[in-house]
């Protein structure tokens, strides 16, 4: 019980180049950094080996912070998962201020509760069939959240990223690209400065846009996503070597038409 104790208020969350889950590692030397909703470092992934990137300049004698948990929670609900988890109460400025809750819970309550009932309730699919039915599901809720949701709710956002998800899934780019191109706005919003989540966003969004030909878009939105990579992921980092691969494959292309 204590070993499964330590675990599970130590471990860290493994991504793969796209952030998403892939597993959990103990790692003892970073297990000693401590929280805070706005940290001025963050961890990334390259397999399985953990690199911490600063995001901003620190001080001399600044202590070294990052998230525990995903920022993309009203302060309520940080809380509660910091206290049920880890066992204590977040006092950084994002806590105090409450920054950026209304805009997160903005829209008709009782709309925004169906969609994130929906948003919980969606189980990654494993085939073509599924993915298909999830997609339907995620059309259906905006479809009926129109005017009622905007897309700065974090429950429609992530309606929003589900229903690209499934539209990647299914190769069905162009309806990907459209659903893509509407999160960006929000992703700006809860993840300003250096966030490795808005860089691989924007890198999603640059290739969807380049899969249509949209040359000069996609050249825009990789730009955008190499000068927040080059500071959360670094020159070296797989990921950063994929996407200047892309921008200078966007920029041959450009130069042929």
């Amino acid at each position: 019980f204590p070993l499964f104790l330590q675990v599970t208020s130590n471990c860290f969350t493994i991504s793969n180049g796209e952030m998403q889950d892939v597993g959990v590692g103990l790692y003892p030397s970073m297990s000693l950094l401590n929280h805070s909703c706005d940290p001025n470092c963050v961890i990334i992934f390259e397999g399985y080996q953990l690199l911490l990137r600063s995001i901003r300049e620190i001080q001399i004698g600044e202590e070294l912070t990052v998230s525990y948990i995903e920022s993309l929670m009203p302060t309520s609900e940080r809380q509660k998962h910091l206290m049920r988890q880890y066992c204590f109460v977040c006092d950084c400025p994002l806590c105090q201020d409450r920054d950026k809750d209304a805009e997160k819970l903005a829209g008709e309550e009782r709309v925004w509760k169906k969609v994130k009932d929906a948003v919980n309730g969606v189980k990654y699919p494993k085939s073509e069939e599924e993915w298909e039915q999830v997609l339907a599901k995620c059309q259906n809720l905006l479809s009926s959240s129109e005017g009622c949701l905007p897309d700065t709710n974090i429950y429609q956002l992530k309606m929003l990223d589900c229903a690209m998800d499934a539209c990647i899934n299914l190769k069905s780019w162009e309806n990907a690209l459209n659903y893509g191109i509407r999160t960006l706005g929000p992703y700006r919003l809860y993840y300003p400065g250096f966030h490795p989540l808005r860089a691989v966003q924007l890198m999603r969004v640059g290739k969807l846009q380049y899969s249509q030909d949209m040359f000069p878009q996609a050249l825009e939105t990789l730009k955008q996503a190499y000068t927040i990579m080059k500071v959360t992921h670094g020159a070296d980092h797989s990921l950063m070597q994929a996407l200047m691969e892309l921008k200078e494959q966007c920029e041959v292309a450009m130069r042929m038409q």
